[in-house]
């Protein structure tokens, strides 16, 4: 059985697929793998292990309907028509919960770095601006007793709910597809309308999933709407919010400032004006770079593959129903 591997892959997960006797191929070029050479890679594989952007849609999944598996290295699965792949009778899966605390690790990171002008006060010493000491200059904000308003209130929106609720004494907001009343119960949390979440909060953090309901909400119409003293935080992905408004809200001081781990587009050109913003700061998208937490997503990748290749079902299954289908 044969395995083809977009990205190369941390050494915990190729140890599982080569112990259970699978061929692997890694794609080992430092470049984006374009949909067409990605479906000719394919025609001798068995199963796909995706890790990067790839788009998995109708028209891949039509000429590899002979795919056993296909296994996301990544949460997220908005690149992959999961109806088309279940049409095909392909079980997709993903990597939930082992990049929980490091992705809320990674906005805590942003919003405590924002909240401050961290980075940007610390560049200033590169520039030579460290001199004439002045008690109102350089002067970024605390957190403490502050409401933090969540937008999509999963695991990871969670997990960074109790820790903001126990160092900063947080207030936590919340707007959810459905109410979390274990949530609400253990740290206080109140649910509310989309406009009371913008409104309400002197952080506002995005953890929801891109799709057609999401894409783009957070534009003109929502910053314009949240405090002029708020922060902005972004670690799902780029799409949910318009960037050039983004811009516009920060520069007529919509908004107080914001810290992005995912762009819109990803990569972000170097001459994005928010790298300039002394009120924010952006990652290359690295909420789950740890080499304890890539090694975990790698190796529930490689079990997902390992379970597919057995015709046993994938534990992190998204599409389910393709195996009722086979029954």
């Amino acid at each position: 059985m044969r395995v083809l591997i977009t990205r190369k892959l941390p050494d915990a997960g190729i140890k599982l697929l080569e112990d259970a006797g699978l061929a692997i191929t890694q794609y080992s070029e430092k470049r984006e793998l374009p949909q067409e050479e990605l479906i000719e890679l394919c025609q001798s594989q068995d199963a796909l292990l995706s890790s990067g952007p790839n788009v998995i849609d109708e028209h891949f999944l039509s000429h590899n309907r002979y795919l056993k598996g296909i296994a996301l290295m990544s949460v997220g699965y908005d690149k992959v028509d999961l109806q088309a792949a279940t049409n095909c009778r392909i079980p997709v899966s993903n990597t939930p919960d082992v990049l929980t605390k490091t992705t809320a690790d990674t906005a805590f990171l942003l919003m405590l770095a924002v909240s401050r002008n961290a980075f940007y006060q610390s560049q200033s010493i590169q520039r030579g601006q460290w001199g004439f000491y002045e008690p109102t200059a350089n002067l970024g904000q605390e957190l403490y007793g502050k409401t933090l308003g969540i937008f999509g209130m999963g695991r990871i929106g969670s997990d960074l709910a109790r820790k903001c609720r126990s160092y900063f004494g947080m207030d936590i907001i919340y707007h959810n597809r459905s109410r979390k009343v274990e949530v609400e119960q253990e740290l206080s949390a109140i649910y509310v309308s989309f406009d009371d979440l913008l409104a309400k909060s002197d952080v506002l953090t995005v953890h929801a999933e891109l799709s057609e309901q999401t894409k783009g909400l957070f534009n003109a119409n929502a910053f314009r709407k949240m405090k002029p003293s708020s922060i902005f935080i972004n670690t799902s992905r780029g799409g949910l919010h318009q960037e050039n408004d983004l811009i516009e809200a920060l520069s007529k001081k919509e908004i107080w400032g914001a810290g992005l781990d995912v762009t819109n587009p990803e990569p972000m050109s170097p001459q994005n004006p928010l790298l300039t913003m002394p009120n924010v700061y952006v990652l290359p998208h690295i909420g789950s770079a740890t080499v304890e937490t890539r090694d975990q997503m790698a190796i529930v990748a490689a079990k997902n593959i390992m379970a597919a290749m057995k015709d046993e079902k994938m534990p992190q299954i998204l599409n389910p129903e393709v195996y009722r289908s086979n029954k």
